[in-house]
């Protein structure tokens, strides 16, 4: 098997995952990523695509993600992972479509408008 290339983004963030077969390592721009994502809920984001497939251990994952934040990083890891493993087999794409893995979530920050404090705070507004 060759190594398969795939992107995924969240918000701001882009993720670009490379999948070979092996031992089930992941490795997120250059560290573990236990390390990189150091709390539970964004290791399991990382892993939530390879458990649904079962297919945890089978894979090696070198990942390269930059922009955002660490929760979008990790959410983009996801899809690109996902989108690998259907690439892999197509099998996989009903169940990961079924926990939403497949969809780009295409929220995005509204921007800040002149003449407000955000995007939709007003200036406070005195009255005398």
């Amino acid at each position: 098997m060759e190594v398969i290339n795939t992107s995924g983004r969240r918000k701001t963030s882009v993720a670009r995952a490379y999948i070979t077969k092996g031992k089930g390592n992941i490795e997120v721009n250059g560290k573990d990523y236990k390390v990189y994502f150091s709390t539970p809920t964004l290791q399991y984001y990382v892993t939530q695509a390879l458990n649904i497939a079962k297919v945890n251990g089978e894979y090696d994952i070198k990942a390269n993600v930059k922009g955002g934040g660490i929760t979008g990083q990790a959410q983009a890891i996801r899809l690109a992972i996902a989108k690998a493993l259907v690439e892999i087999n197509e099998e996989y794409k009903k169940d990961l479509r079924a926990e939403g893995l497949m969809t780009r979530d295409p929220r995005m920050v509204e921007r800040k408008k002149f003449g407000q404090k955000k995007a939709r705070r007003r200036f406070q507004f005195s009255k005398r």
